[in-house]
């Protein structure tokens, strides 16, 4: 892999922003103050529960783990934010000082008003002992391996300026530490390595990025030729002087839709880890919903009553597990097993149901789960949720209306365990911003003057975002993880081979051996960590 070394046409950007003491010193505030209101809220959260103090290494380990998972994002920023303000600095839409800060703040209120359908979807590809072992050592290895990881073959792409999908990175590093933990179990030990349907599904989809920005944005191209005629939109920028008013606010408009996209989809990312860091360090606080409101909680008894039914009907004349624990040993092996069909599985599945309608039912509301409770009741609603999940549309064993009301309670248990705190996305946003405004010139640099030929036109830089914009928006609503990276400048270059002006083969070479060396760099460098964190913790 090596770096693109092309001349630099003369019109590049003044890029040398951001270095004086008091951007410095604004950057180092902003981080401070980040840190100490992560630590705050976590204090707070505590003390809402009644949590009593963490002991020192728990403490110790926790502080770690979020620093490398918020270092995760800040990498994150490095690469994908940077796509997103290279097309309006090249097009003298907005300096570049302006773009980054216009960038992030976006990105803030994509990552604030995110779902979390992406986050967990990451989540579930890690293997179902470790999500439930979060705060086991085995679980702090996890953590660390797949994060650190996923950040060093991030910092070695940025280096040599090639841009780097980090949503591949971290599914790579998450295949590895599943891989490394199967290969670590012994003989005849119920575990589970990588869940290939659920990684068959993500990696669809970050296969599907490059190629959708590539051909999408050709063809935008070429259609709004056809449609508008006007030939400023399709030249250079003359000089440092800013484009027509109308063809500025197309392209700021879609930077600022990229920006929103991509807080929305990327940053959610390290959300669903974070979410197990915190579930296992401070479980009583983090482990369930404590934010569902009483009122909802007639309906989710009822849900889990409907459920409960429709497994023991199916379940037949098995008899029950002897206990809980049991059940959960029954329901945890069919997901290893990736097949949830057996009447003895239903029957696990339906006494799982009853123990969490009777606890809800008993304590009236989720906040009011007494802590030694928690970490059972949470098992429980996870193992179910999980179960109906793998199970999908296509179990046949179910009438419509067993499969409605399983969706639903899905749902429920979904809104009482995957759950996004505030000061969580807020600290994300922040690490996404600040690590824009340190990484930012090398890939903005390759993205803006070293895929095409000739200097970017606003219709290569337009075409490329729209694309980018609605293909991300698209895929965070359907919780799907796609790249960034990928998308947009892959559509640069979908652009710019339309508009004619050439590509420059050695950065598209880069680019296409970074995209099929990642996962199994991504695989080896987390499946070693995990292995040796084993051993040390």
């Amino acid at each position: 892999m090596s770096s693109v070394r092309e001349a630099a046409p003369p019109s590049r950007p003044d890029m040398k922003v951001g270095n004086n003491p008091l951007h410095v010193a604004i950057f180092f505030g902003v981080l401070l103050g980040a840190l100490g209101f992560a630590a705050v809220s976590i204090l707070h959260d505590m003390h809402a529960v009644g949590e009593g103090t963490l002991a020192t290494g728990t403490f110790v380990l926790l502080g770690i783990a979020l620093i490398i998972a918020l270092g995760f994002e800040f990498v994150n920023g490095f690469h994908d934010t940077a796509n997103a303000v290279a097309t309006v600095i090249y097009t003298r839409s907005l300096p570049p000082l302006v773009a980054v800060v216009w960038s992030g703040f976006w990105n803030f209120l994509g990552v604030a008003t995110s779902t979390g359908a992406v986050a967990y979807s990451i989540v579930t590809l890690l293997p179902v002992e470790l999500i439930l072992q979060a705060g086991s050592t085995a679980g702090y290895a996890m953590i660390f391996a797949l994060l650190i990881a996923a950040i060093v073959w991030n910092l070695v792409t940025w280096a040599f300026g090639i841009p780097n999908s980090s949503s591949h990175a971290l599914v790579g590093s998450i295949m590895g530490v599943g891989l490394a933990n199967q290969m670590m179990a012994p003989t005849g030990a119920a575990t589970q390595g990588v869940d290939w349907g659920q990684v068959e599904k993500v990696f669809s989809a970050l296969l599907f990025s490059p190629v959708c920005g590539f051909v999408m944005a050709a063809l935008l191209l070429l259609t709004m030729k056809l449609l508008v005629k006007n030939r400023a939109l399709y030249k250079a920028p003359e000089g440092d002087k800013p484009p027509p008013l109308w063809i500025r606010s197309l392209l700021i408009f879609t930077c600022t839709g990229v920006s929103f996209s991509h807080g929305g989809n990327d940053g959610q990312k390290g959300m669903g880890l974070i979410m197990l860091i915190l579930i296992g360090a401070a479980p009583t606080a983090y482990a369930l919903n404590r934010a569902m409101p009483e009122s909802a909680m007639p309906a989710f008894i009822q849900s889990a009553d409907r459920a409960h039914q429709a497994f023991q009907a199916h379940a037949g004349d098995v008899p029950a597990a002897p206990d809980e624990l049991k059940a959960r040993e029954i329901v945890g092996a069919a997901l290893r097993a990736k097949s949830v069909s057996s009447p003895e599985t239903f029957a696990a599945l339906a006494m799982l149901s009853d123990d969490i309608s009777s606890s809800v039912r008993t304590y009236g509301s989720m906040k009011a789960v007494p802590a030694a409770a928690v970490p059972n009741v949470r098992t429980d609603m996870y193992l179910v949720a999980d179960a109906i999940r793998v199970m999908g549309e296509k179990n046949e064993a179910f009438s419509a209306d067993d499969k409605k009301a399983l969706k639903s309670f899905q749902s429920d248990l979904y809104a009482g365990t995957r759950f996004i705190p505030l000061w969580v996305k807020v600290s994300v946003a922040i690490a996404l911003g600040l690590g824009t405004m340190v990484g930012w010139k090398r890939i903005v640099v390759t993205v803006g003057e070293k895929i095409g030929k000739t200097h970017m036109t606003y219709a290569e830089g337009a075409s490329a975002e729209i694309v980018a914009m609605t293909t991300i928006g698209l895929a965070e609503g359907y919780g799907l993880p796609v790249s960034t990276t990928h998308i947009l400048s892959s559509g640069v270059a979908g652009a710019t081979a339309a508009n004619g002006s050439g590509l420059q083969a050695s950065t598209l070479k880069s680019m296409a051996l970074a995209w099929v060396t990642t996962l199994p760099a991504a695989m080896a460098i987390s499946g070693c960590l995990y292995i040796l964190f084993r051993q040390l913790f």
